[in-house]
């Protein structure tokens, strides 16, 4: 680097502010009054210190690296997460049901978490080619072909909640082009899917006719000309034989704890002692913290492990009941800040490779964050994803570092080409 970089400290600083927030409510989550001493390796508190400063060392290097590597060898990173995922099936560790982890001695690696970072790059570099035109059906299937063979490799693991993320890489596509169409077909199957498991499938086909028919007239109103009704009438069909696959999909295809979190969160169910359990824990330590909380290391639904996995998954209900509403709005509005800050970067790069890179960013982040609240608040089915930079774990905080430097240090080779 024959220049000094010119990195962007805002994205920095919101960086290292929701690593602090997620250190000290991990240190809260885990640390035992019966403890010797601080430095206590088989805690998971200076477990997690031990990442974050391994984190620091990853930064440097990826900063140290040249922005050209990322495009240069963006295939190659993304064939080798590809077989870092299929190796899992041969060499993988089966931990909880689910083997989606490479064993180390001590450390566990989960390449889930590294394969996002690695399907931006590829996403990004194939996107940023001359000839890609988003708008072209061949390099629309291409470019999905990019985004779901990670996820598939994820599904049989089987970790569905990590698959799940790459829907979001729906939304850089639709930057650069991708007909919006996609995005309202998936809005709408998730859409029929839900109402059809609340009202039945009668009651949501007199629904979706209704609303058909409403907009057709108000088509036909507006453009004062003759609109062919076939195309409402094949609509309508097409979504009643949606409705009719899900009960089928969800009785048989989803397994038992993929139905009962969907029903708890749909209010079928009460399951308070079950599979609702853990939600119904958070929720409780959430609202008992009120306006400001009970105070750093106060927590008495979380002093009491009241919370199961509460240090993962489930941490910002130790933010909520610890810090309470105006806390958990200081964290919500971090990562609010640092996904525009993304966005608002994204959209300055001077190359297309940066813009989708920095869009991928922004979108993964977004995903997580938004469904891991959801999730811990009740207002989403549980399935099982970190809140970035926030919850425990080595791979989870590696994965999100690199994620985030890739792209700093694509801007700063951009500050630098301006």
């Amino acid at each position: 680097m024959g220049r000094k970089l010119q990195l962007d400290w805002i994205t920095i600083l919101l960086y290292l502010a929701l690593v602090t927030a997620g250190w000290m409510n991990i240190y809260s989550a885990s640390m035992e009054e019966t403890q010797a001493s601080f430095f206590d390796f088989g805690q998971i508190y200076f477990k997690q210190l031990i990442f974050i400063f391994t984190s620091m060392v990853l930064i440097v290097f990826i900063l140290a690296v040249d922005a050209k590597f990322y495009e240069r060898f963006s295939s190659i990173i993304y064939l080798i997460s590809l077989a870092s995922l299929l190796g899992l099936f041969v060499f993988g560790k089966n931990i909880n049901g689910a083997t989606s982890w490479y064993s180390f001695g001590a450390i566990g690696l989960q390449p889930s978490e590294f394969a996002k970072a690695a399907t931006a790059l590829a996403l990004g570099k194939y996107v940023s080619d001359i000839q890609t035109n988003m708008r072209e059906l061949k390099h629309q299937l291409q470019s999905f072909l990019i985004i779901f063979l990670p996820a598939l490799f994820i599904i049989p693991q089987p970790d569905p909640g990590s698959a799940l993320v790459y829907a979001a890489f729906v939304f850089p596509m639709y930057r650069e082009g991708l007909n919006y169409i996609f995005i309202f077909l998936a809005f709408l199957s998730a859409t029929l899917f839900v109402g059809t498991l609340l009202v039945g499938v009668q009651w949501m086909f007199l629904l979706t006719v209704t609303v058909t028919l409403l907009y057709f007239l108000y088509r036909r109103k507006r453009k004062k000309k003759r609109i062919r009704w076939f195309n409402y009438g094949f609509f309508v069909i097409i979504c009643f034989a949606f409705t009719l696959s899900v009960n089928y999909v969800f009785n048989n295809i989803f397994e038992q704890r993929h139905r009962d979190r969907f029903n708890i969160v749909l209010g079928k169910e009460v399951d308070a002692k079950g599979i609702g359990y853990n939600t119904n824990q958070s929720e409780i330590a959430i609202g008992s913290g009120g306006w400001t909380g009970k105070g750093w290391l106060q927590g008495t639904q979380t002093k009491g492990n009241f919370v199961p996995e509460q240090h993962t998954d489930y941490i910002f209900s130790t933010v909520g009941e610890e810090w309470g509403f105006l806390g958990s709005m200081a964290v919500v509005l971090l990562f609010i800040f640092l996904i525009i800050r993304v966005l608002f970067l994204a959209e300055r790069q001077k190359s297309t490779f940066g813009r989708v890179y920095g869009y991928s960013v922004a979108s993964i982040l977004f995903f997580h964050f938004f469904v891991n609240i959801g999730m811990v608040t009740g207002l989403l089915p549980t399935i099982g994803i970190p809140l970035p930079f926030i919850s425990y774990g080595g791979s989870s905080l590696w994965g999100f570092t690199i994620l985030l430097f890739i792209f700093v240090r694509l801007d700063a080779s951009n500050y630098i080409n301006r």
